[in-house]
Parts: C-alpha cells; sequence; structure tokens
C-alpha cells in the first residue's frame, strides 16, 4: 500500500474526533477511519486546545521509533517499554492515546499495530515524515509557542524571547536542533519535490543555483532528472557540510558544485535560473528584497529565470494550509506566507516579473518569475 501524501497526512492531522462508530482494528491496521462527522461546538474547541498533548505524544513516539519497532514484530506495550528503556504502563498510556487518532492501532489487550499514518513516520521507508514530525513536535517548538503572545504583542519572532537570539542564530549555535531542522526539510522535500518534478519542466536550462538549498534534496532530485544540467548548491557553511552524502548519493556528485556563503551579502553564483524553497517566506518584505535582489545583480542584464517553491494563500476564508504555515512563520522567523498579488509586488519591486504560479500536488505551487 502506498503511503498517503503530505497533504492527505495533513488533513487527517487537522480533522476532529467523529462520533461515527470505527470498525474493528486488525493487525494490518487499515480500518481506521479517519472520516468526521460535523463536530459539535464542544468538540470543535476542545480538539483545538488539546492540540499540544496529541503533539507531545507523537514526539514521545518519534523519539522512541515505536513505528520502526512495531514493524520489527515488537507489538505489546511490554515488549516495547523494554527495548525503550521506559515504564510499560506509561507507554501503554501514550500509545492508546495515539491510537484513538489513527496514528496506531490497538489491536488487542495492550498490543499495537501500524496503520498508514504511522508507516509514514517509519525511518527506513521511501518518503518517511518521521524527519519532519521530529521537528514539528520538538519540545524546542512547544517553548517557542508558549511565548506566541510575545508575537503578537511585538510583532517580532517568539523565538527572539524564547531563544534570545534569531532562530537561525540559534542553529548555528546548537548543532543538534539545526541537524533536527535540516532533517526535517529533507523529509519535507522528499514529499514536495516529486510533486514539482512532475508539474514543473527545467529543460532547456544550463546552469541551476539552489539558493537556500539545505541538503541538497531538491537540487540533486532536478539533476536526476535533466541529465544535461549543471546545480550550484549554495547555503551556509555548516550547512553545506552536510549536504555530501546525499548528493554523492544521489550520484550527481560531478554535476553539482556545493558553495558557501550568506544569501544576503556575499556574490551569489551565476546562472541561468535560480531557484529557491520555502526559503522566501522565511523573511519580511525587507530582508526578502535584499535576497530577491541579490540575485537580480547575480543575473545581470539577461532576462534569468527565477523559480520559488512556496505556498500561495488562497483567496477567501476557507481552511488553508498556507494560513497555519504563516502563523508558524510568525513565531519563529520575521517571515510570512503571501498571496499572489503580494508575490507579484514583491518580485516586482526586487526587478522580477511574475510570469505564472502553478499549482502542484503538494502545499508548494511554482512561483516563476523572469528578470525585468
Amino acid at each position: 500500500m502506498p503511503a498517503p501524501t503530505f497533504v492527505a497526512v495533513m488533513d487527517t492531522a487537522l480533522q476532529l474526533p467523529s462520533s461515527r462508530p470505527r470498525t474493528a482494528a486488525t493487525p494490518t491496521a487499515t480500518a481506521f477511519d479517519a472520516t468526521p462527522s460535523a463536530p459539535s461546538p464542544f468538540e470543535h474547541v476542545t480538539h483545538i486546545a488539546v492540540g499540544h498533548i496529541l503533539s507531545s505524544a507523537l514526539n514521545i513516539a518519534i523519539t522512541l521509533r515505536i513505528a520502526d519497532r512495531i514493524a520489527d514484530g515488537l507489538t505489546r506495550a511490554e515488549e516495547l517499554a523494554r527495548d525503550t528503556g521506559v515504564d510499560a504502563d506509561a507507554l501503554y498510556r501514550v500509545l492508546r492515546l495515539l491510537a484513538s487518532t489513527g496514528v496506531f492501532a490497538e489491536t488487542g489487550d495492550r498490543t499495537f499495530a501500524l496503520t498508514p499514518s504511522s508507516e509514514t513516520l517509519r525511518t527506513d521507508t521511501p518518503g518517511s515524515l518521521h524527519g519532519l514530525v521530529a521537528w514539528l513536535t520538538d519540545p524546542f517548538h512547544h517553548r517557542v509557542y508558549a511565548d506566541a503572545m510575545y508575537a503578537v504583542i511585538t510583532g517580532r519572532p517568539a523565538v527572539e524571547r524564547t531563544a534570545g537570539r534569531p532562530v537561525f542564530e540559534h542553529f548555528a549555535r546548537t548543532p543538534a536542533l539545526s541537524a533536527i531542522f535540516n532533517n526535517a526539510m529533507t523529509a519535507f522535500s522528499a514529499q514536495v519535490v516529486p510533486a514539482v518534478l512532475d508539474t514543473y519542466d527545467f529543460a532547456g536550462l544550463r546552469t541551476l543555483v539552489d539558493i537556500g538549498g539545505g541538503h541538497g534534496h531538491l537540487l540533486a532530485s532536478i539533476l536526476q532528472r535533466y541529465l544535461a544540467l549543471q546545480g550550484v548548491l549554495f547555503d551556509v557553511e555548516h550547512v553545506v557540510a552536510g549536504a555530501e552524502p546525499l548528493i554523492a548519493g544521489a550520484g550527481v556528485d560531478g554535476r553539482c558544485r556545493r558553495v558557501s556563503g550568506d544569501f544576503f551579502t556575499a556574490d551569489l553564483p551565476v546562472g541561468d535560473a535560480y531557484v529557491m524553497k520555502h526559503i522566501v517566506h522565511d523573511w519580511d518584505d525587507d530582508a526578502a528584497l535584499v535576497i530577491l535582489r541579490n540575485i537580480r545583480r547575480a543575473i545581470g542584464n539577461a532576462s534569468g529565470r527565477l523559480i520559488l517553491l512556496e505556498t500561495v494563500i488562497g483567496e477567501g476564508s476557507g481552511p488553508d494550509f498556507g494560513k497555519l504555515l504563516d502563523v508558524e512563520m510568525l513565531v519563529m522567523t520575521s517571515g510570512r506566507e503571501r498571496t499572489a498579488d503580494q508575490f507579484r509586488t514583491l518580485l516586482a519591486a526586487a526587478g522580477f516579473e511574475l510570469t505564472r504560479i502553478i499549482p502542484t500536488q503538494s502545499p508548494l505551487s511554482v512561483v516563476e518569475a523572469v528578470g525585468k
């Protein structure tokens, strides 16, 4: 059974508890009914209010690699507790909660099985969400959100109150947390990159520069598909240093040059196209303009192509993943998610013309622009 897409997983995670009866769970645990009935106002509000409890329980399961252990045949709470060195009854209570939401399935007396959702938490499966969920549920995240009111009062990122410095500076000083974040971005890329490649044609480009490209998952995937393309991975030194295994493992080492630097101040590598995945959303308009204008200078007089992979907030007041991510940007960075009109205005101020926005089968769209 193929793993559910990132969008499907997020949709399920955001659904409210249903009063509909569930079918009996089986060891294969495919029977969880995630289709909600209309919640009462009490169910609606309390489910939102207890989100931190579910997130903390999920972090315990991630940290203890429960999904991997169940896949290896350890299914009883007592077995899992012995293997992880924790209290059996406490672990059972956490897993019982997660099973009630469909993350796991309780198949018998204190016995658990995987579901399609917990299959995505395994570390040894393609498209694993383990790294992404590890970051989203990390205790550091909870501490930042405990200071969320600071962001609303001041307009400044809450993380500056929590950590005493901007988030990317904090990552540079805390290698363990930085590794969790970069692994999350790699896991997120694994979900969105196939959708981008199925949607956007990179043919005809000679050199593609990935600005803020992290460990290189996006660029390596593009180079694997377009064999005549040369690539340049650009990011800060401690991030680029971690990219070598992924680039080499993808078999594109000979076509992927690594350059370290600060995209605010450095002379950027020359290419005929520049791609950035989830970079512009990290910054307010003033800071984003510095990055975009730096790219525009690197392009020079040519009408080089700019390819942004970003969430684009749609019109209307309905549910939108971009609105959820926008609050993450509010508390973690100085950035924001933007509408199509906001992207058009921002790009024009940097010397680019927005040519098209292409939705993908992922939370991100391709925002394409050319130098003018």
